[in-house]
């Protein structure tokens, strides 16, 4: 797979308008600059971004279907009285829902998109199971998963890849659940590493956010948490001037250098936003640099984001 892959969750409407032709544009483009992986979820908005991804991708998909890969989630249900569930029948639907909205008929990698205490792992891996042996998935991930949580599934059914958030202002995965994955050989794809637009470079201090924008609601977007952390950001922007790349090109191609991260995870909403991202794949940082960025984010504030039961 590209270890840049596209990530749809911009696309389900919780990130604001969009127009819908102009982000079929960047997802045909993508493919064009050799983008393999796709990523996208039930919840983002509740088969929307599933659609979307599936209409984008139809010619291609009918017609050679394996040279795409196809991943997407399940097992949550925002705004509701359970916003995890990972029981047989919401799994069920949600599995048959996502082969519907995709127009495919095998997910190439499903994951459950978050935890959900109520289930046992050992109910949910085997009902994820059951699906692989009717050749509607071929591979098994989790998200947003801990190590514990990781263990209990492993014990019951091996997971194939993690999907956990991580960029510079996030950086709580280096101790639970990164080294887990590293040492029992599970993919990790993770996901917001330019921080859900922190790390763009296009944001200051004044920037609002539609109502429909879930980062209007965050903590981490708004006062002195988002002051400093764009404080950080000017300084990573110059860094990344020294190198002749953007800073959004240097913080993907940081989440890229950690060890045990296999692809990072970058959405687009146009077209001209993805040949930058592709690029940063490339970009070697040596230890030197990899030490300096870690100075220069020494005075960021640590983040999070949104989940199934609200925004952080």
């Amino acid at each position: 797979m590209s270890r840049i892959a596209f990530g749809t969750w911009q696309l389900g409407g919780g990130w604001g308008s969009f127009d819908e032709d102009a982000a079929i544009a960047a997802i045909h483009h993508a493919r064009e600059l050799g983008v393999t992986f796709f990523d996208t979820a039930q919840a983002y908005g509740f088969g929307k971004s599933e659609a979307l991804l599936g209409k984008a991708l139809r010619e291609e998909l009918k017609r050679d279907r394996d040279n795409l890969v196809i991943a997407t989630k399940g097992g949550t249900r925002p705004r509701s009285e359970r916003p995890r569930d990972s029981r047989r029948e919401w799994l069920t639907q949600g599995v048959e829902d996502s082969l519907r909205f995709l127009d495919v008929d095998h997910i190439d990698l499903y994951q459950i998109h978050w935890p959900d205490p109520g289930t046992p792992a050992e109910e949910t891996a085997g009902i994820l199971q059951e699906f692989v042996d009717a050749g509607k998935i071929r591979h098994i991930g989790v998200s947003n998963y801990d190590t514990a949580a990781l263990t209990a599934f492993d014990k019951a059914r091996p997971v194939e890849t993690l999907q956990p958030p991580y960029h510079l202002f996030r950086r709580d995965i280096e101790i639970d659940p990164l080294p887990y994955a590293r040492e029992n050989d599970i993919g990790v794809l993770v996901y917001s590493p330019l921080g859900s637009g922190l790390l763009t470079g296009s944001l200051t201090p004044e920037t609002t956010f539609e109502k429909t924008d879930w980062r209007s609601q965050s903590s981490a977007f708004t006062g002195e948490t988002f002051r400093r952390n764009l404080a950080v950001v000017d300084k990573l922007k110059e860094f990344a001037a020294g190198k002749g790349i953007s800073v959004s090109q240097l913080a993907i191609a940081w989440t890229l250098a950690r060890p045990g991260v296999h692809v990072a995870i970058v959405g687009a909403r146009k077209a001209a936003n993805i040949e930058a991202s592709l690029a940063a794949a490339d970009i070697d940082l040596s230890s030197d640099e990899l030490a300096e960025i870690d100075r220069l984010t020494a005075d960021a504030v640590p983040v999070a984001g949104a989940s199934p039961e609200g925004i952080a």
